[in-house]
Parts: structure tokens; C-alpha cells; sequence
């Protein structure tokens, strides 16, 4: 059997591996147009400021490893022209030489990735503009960055690769700008989530420009000047692309395999619309679990696990991929934010009901020191209660507990299910009920009728607005019509609530409102908790209100002080 593999890296190298672990008698070989065969991209930020020291540790394989223990046939710098499907033959070029040759194939696997974006506009090829995907591309970042010729960098684009670069360069002290054509840093999010990393941003002087559209980039003496829409120019030294990737599917498209909205269509087993062709990794668009849509997801986990299943298929052990839920995670500097599933406005695109729960709970016990809190929002089916997909940023934590609803997701768990996992607990690590417990339990009281919730942007006007809070919360800050009256005076000043008005309660995160929403109900009014609370006030009006919003983009711009994800000052542990 001969297997012929497009493309390194993570899907690639993957491939090629498994294939020979399941038979030592085929003939494989990988085709990879660069100078690397497989190495860590997702690694190239960090070895760009400094984090990752050694370049080498970025090269996973080489072609001499590959071959010496898989006994593969690995070909750097050959790039695949063009596939004949009637031949079951590919033309390649070798790039050193020119020479240009054909290989015969009884299974080809595509796996080229995708491409970073780069606009066309005025300027997107000056030496001063960089994009991130391959090791020769960090290269040239990292040689102007160790010369000291950067002292003031521009970030286009606030995604992954975006986030990253921008918070290595700040950590090496050069004055950072990230510029993002959209209202919010990391699209996939849901905003009332993202603003919180907006105020990370902010906190560690990274100025940030969105809203705001790149034109183009002119030289200016030694330096590059970057003009948005607004009028505004920023010089600077350095200039990343980070705009997003683009699927390279011309290769199939050419061969007359079918594509979808982006990427190349297979169906669950890896295969093409040709059966003889499989795909992989960036290149491919995914069916999303949740949705039941498809969509492109360039993430390093779902190539490596399609890789597994392509090669399971071609060798007969019938296997099957079910779909990319985008379960990912960031750093932004002391903050980390991840996501798995369906947000809430991917949702409401699909026409899909959902209900969504906020909570923010610590990462382990308060009385056991350093205890910080996080920021979760889960989102349910509002008739099963199946968990449908969720976001979570804080300081710590957040990996274990993302790790935890991915799975939900995955394996349609219910808001029952969340409430009963027996999770983890000692005072280092966790409580007794967990953050994921807590957001099926709070969910699971909403569906069962014990305490409904509403959100801040369902609200009327006409409604008895209760702040339970104490008096010393509610003096430093509150909302106008609100009544406070502290939730352990409630029973005592009932007659100060209106039975003819629904009564939306809130505290700061929502468990005092809770309590004060079970004592309404059984006296007779109609009480809502806002979920999330007051919390989740600050977080949707700096996300949604447009006059905060544009102060909050002032701020950001000029690096000021801003608050943290508890909506106290940083130094807080909230």
C-alpha cells in the first residue's frame, strides 16, 4: 500500500506515524513545502518573547527522526502542484532543484493547513510586516526583537496568535498596540465575556484599539506608519498580522473535490467526495456537535485526532470523527479565558433556545489562602438542561474546570449531571461543591422552578428592583431605582416590597439573592434572581452600553488603570 501525505506539522506527522504503527509494509511518504516537517506552532509567541528559550525545542520531528524510528520517506522544501484523481497520481515540485516529478498514490492524505491572511492593502508586504505560522516566519521576528530594533510594535488582529504576540511583546517592554476590526478581543467568545480580558489588557498597558479597521502601512523613515479608518496613525517598529488563517484548499478545489464554506467536506470517516482522498486538520470543515452546522476550527487537537481516524479508516478499523466542539484556551497575562461549544450569540445565529447561568465562584476555598475567582457562564438546553457549551476566565482553575464542561458537552450531560459529578476536593484545589457543580445546581434550580432566573438585559423597567447587598456595598455603588435592603433584614421588611410588581433580586454574584428569591416566593411575590448579579451588570454594560463602552475604549487606548474580572482593583483577589 502506498499512502502519500500532504502537509506536516500536527496533522501530518500524525498521520504518517499512526499509519506505520498499524503496518509495517506500507510506503509513506510526507510532502511539506517548508524547511520543517513538524514542529509546535502554537509555541512560537513564547519563543518569541523569551518564554521558550531554546529554538529547538520548538522542532518536534525531523526528517531523520521520522525516518531512523517510522522508517519514513520525509521530503522537505517539495511542494505538491497538483493531484490527478484518474491516475491516482500527484505532480510535485522540488523546490531546492526546480525539478518537478509524479508519485503514484492508493491513498493520499491532505493535510496543508491554512495560510495566514494578509488584507490587500497598501503596505502588507513591507519588511516591517511579519505574520506568525512557520519557524522561518519567528525567525525574523525574534532577529529584530534580540537587536533591539523594536520599541514599538502594532498587533493586527485580537485572536489566539494576536493575544499572544501582543502580551510577549509587552512582557519584553515595548510599547504595545492590538488593533481589531471587531467590537471584542477573541471572536469566538461570547462579549459580556471577552470585556473582561479587555480590562487585562488594558491593566497591563497594551493599548487597545477596536472597532478600528487597518487601511494601510507606509514607510516612515525607519519606521512604519499603520492608518486606520478612523484617522488615527500609529508608528511603529514591528507590525504582526494575526488577522486570522484561511484554509489552503486549492489544491483540492483544483482536483474537483468538494469544498464547503471553507474548508474541504469529508464525511465522518475522513474521506473526500473521492474516497481515495482523505483530509485533515485546518484544512477540513468540521460538523459542530451542537449546531449540527459545519465550520472550520484550526486547532492543533481535532488535526491530531482526525489523523487517527483517517488512518483507521484506510487500514479497516472502522472509525468515526463526530464533530469539533473549539474547546480552547489563552493566556492573557494573568488572566487565562477558555471556551468549549456553543456561545450564546452562535446560538441566537442558529435560531437555537438556550439557557445561559452565571456564576463566579472561587477556584478552591476562601479561607485557604490565595483563593481567586472566575468568571463562568454555561450555557443549557432550556428543555433537557443539556450543557451546550460554556466560557470561563480567571486566574487559576480554568483549565481543570474547562476540561470538565468540554466533556459535558461532548457527552450531552445534562444540568443534573454537572450538579452531581463527584469532582475533586481539598482546600488546595477545590471545595466540597465545586465551580462545575455549582453552575448545574444553579441551572438545575432554574429549570425545576425552585428560583427563576432572568438577565440584566431582559429587564422592563417595570420591575421592583432589589438590591440585597449590605449597606456598605450598596453605599460605594448601586443602581438608580434600586431598593437595598440587606438579605438578612429581608423577613423583617417585607412590607417594604411591592406584591404587585415582579421582584428581580440581586446581590454581587448571586447566591445572596438566591436565598433572599426563596424567602419572596414563599411569601407570596413573583421574585427573579438576575443571574450573575452585580458582576454580571459591570461586565454587560462594558460590554454592550455604548457610552461604556466608548469610555472603556479611551481607557484602553491610553493605558489606564482598570479594574478585574471581580470589578475590583487588580491587586484584589477579589
Amino acid at each position: 500500500m502506498r499512502i502519500l501525505i500532504v502537509g506536516g506539522v500536527a496533522g501530518g506527522a500524525s498521520t504518517a506515524a499512526r499509519a506505520r504503527r498499524l503496518s509495517e509494509d506500507a510506503e509513506i511518504i510526507i510532502f511539506e513545502r517548508g524547511e520543517y516537517v513538524s514542529f509546535a506552532n502554537c509555541g512560537l509567541p513564547y519563543y518569541a518573547g523569551g518564554v521558550i528559550k531554546k529554538r529547538q525545542s520548538l522542532l518536534i520531528q525531523t526528517p531523520e527522526k521520522l525516518k531512523e524510528r517510522f522508517n519514513i520517506d520525509v521530503r522537505v522544501k517539495n511542494l505538491v502542484e497538483s493531484i490527478d484523481r484518474e491516475k491516482k497520481e500527484i505532480k510535485v515540485k522540488d523546490l531546492v532543484n526546480g525539478e518537478e516529478y509524479f508519485e503514484k498514490y492508493d491513498f493520499l492524505i491532505l493535510s496543508p493547513g491554512a495560510e495566514p491572511i494578509v488584507p490587500p492593502f497598501e503596505g502588507a508586504d513591507l519588511d516591517c510586516v511579519h505574520v506568525v505560522r512557520t519557524i522561518p516566519d519567528i525567525d525574523k521576528v525574534k532577529e529584530k526583537l534580540d537587536k533591539g530594533m523594536v520599541k514599538k510594535a502594532v498587533v493586527i488582529g485580537a485572536g489566539f496568535i494576536g493575544l499572544e504576540m501582543a502580551e510577549n511583546f509587552r512582557e519584553l517592554g515595548i510599547e504595545t498596540h492590538l488593533v481589531e476590526k471587531m467590537d471584542q478581543v477573541m471572536p469566538p467568545f461570547d462579549k459580556d465575556m471577552a470585556v473582561i480580558l479587555h480590562r487585562e489588557i488594558g491593566a497591563n498597558d497594551i493599548r487597545l484599539h477596536l472597532n478600528e479597521e487597518v487601511l494601510r502601512i507606509n514607510k516612515k523613515g525607519d519606521r512604519c506608519l499603520v492608518s486606520a479608518r478612523s484617522g488615527r496613525d500609529i508608528e511603529a517598529d514591528l507590525v504582526i498580522m494575526a488577522i486570522g488563517v484561511r484554509p489552503e484548499i486549492d489544491l483540492a478545489k483544483a482536483a474537483g473535490i468538494e469544498t464547503g464554506r471553507k474548508g474541504i467536506i469529508t464525511d465522518k470517516t475522513m474521506r473526500t467526495s473521492d474516497h481515495s482522498i482523505l483530509a485533515i486538520g485546518d484544512v477540513v470543515d468540521s460538523l459542530d456537535p451542537v449546531t449540527g452546522d459545519y465550520r472550520n476550527v484550526p486547532l492543533a487537537g481535532p488535526a491530531a485526532k482526525q489523523a487517527l481516524v483517517a488512518v483507521n479508516n484506510i487500514f479497516g478499523i472502522e472509525d468515526e470523527y463526530d464533530g469539533t466542539l473549539g474547546t480552547s484556551i489563552v493566556k492573557v497575562f494573568s488572566l487565562t479565558g477558555a471556551m468549549t461549544g456553543s456561545s450564546e450569540k452562535t446560538l441566537k445565529a442558529a435560531g437555537k433556545p438556550f439557557l445561559k447561568v452565571y456564576t463566579y465562584p472561587a477556584d478552591h476555598v476562601g479561607y485557604y489562602p490565595g483563593a481567586t475567582q472566575m468568571a463562568m457562564k454555561v450555557i443549557f438546553d432550556p428543555d433537557s438542561g443539556v450543557v451546550l457549551g460554556a466560557q470561563v476566565v480567571g486566574k487559576n482553575g480554568v483549565a481543570r474546570r474547562m476540561d470538565i464542561l468540554a466533556t459535558a458537552v461532548k457527552q450531552k450531560m445534562t444540568a443534573k449531571d454537572l450538579a452531581e459529578l463527584e469532582l475533586c476536593y481539598a482546600p488546595p484545589y477545590g471545595s466540597s461543591k465545586d465551580a462545575v457543580n455549582l453552575a448545574g445546581m444553579t441551572a438545575l434550580n432554574h429549570l425545576r422552578g425552585i428560583t427563576k432566573l432572568t438577565h440584566w438585559e431582559e429587564l422592563t423597567g417595570d420591575e421592583f428592583l432589589l438590591d440585597v447587598r449590605t449597606r456598605k456595598e450598596y453605599e460605594k455603588d448601586n443602581l438608580p431605582n434600586s431598593k437595598n435592603i440587606p438579605v438578612d433584614e429581608l423577613r423583617k421588611r417585607l412590607d417594604e416590597v411591592p406584591k404587585d410588581k415582579t421582584i428581580t433580586v440581586f446581590c454581587y454574584v448571586g447566591i445572596r439573592a438566591h436565598i433572599a428569591c426563596r424567602v419572596l416566593n414563599q411569601k407570596g411575590y413573583n421574585a427573579l434572581n438576575v443571574s450573575g448579579g452585580y458582576l454580571s451588570f459591570m461586565n454587560h454594560r462594558d460590554a454592550y452600553d455604548t457610552d461604556a463602552v466608548l469610555a472603556q475604549q479611551v481607557a484602553l487606548s491610553e493605558g489606564s488603570f482598570c479594574t478585574g474580572p471581580t470589578g475590583e482593583p487588580k491587586s484584589s483577589e477579589g
